[in-house]
């Protein structure tokens, strides 16, 4: 094989170990809905 062959495939093979080997990208977490405060209602006064 050429000098060249042997180049191209180098690179090839390692953009394709490089493609495969991605880490899969994190999901994005929904937040928790804010409860609010419970209000003073003056019931046990």
């Amino acid at each position: 094989m050429s000098k060249t062959t042997k180049v191209v495939l180098a690179l090839s093979l390692v953009a394709f170990v490089s493609a495969c080997n991605r880490q899969p990208e994190p999901q994005p977490v929904a937040a928790a809905p804010i409860a609010a405060e419970p209000t003073f209602t003056g019931k046990y006064r």
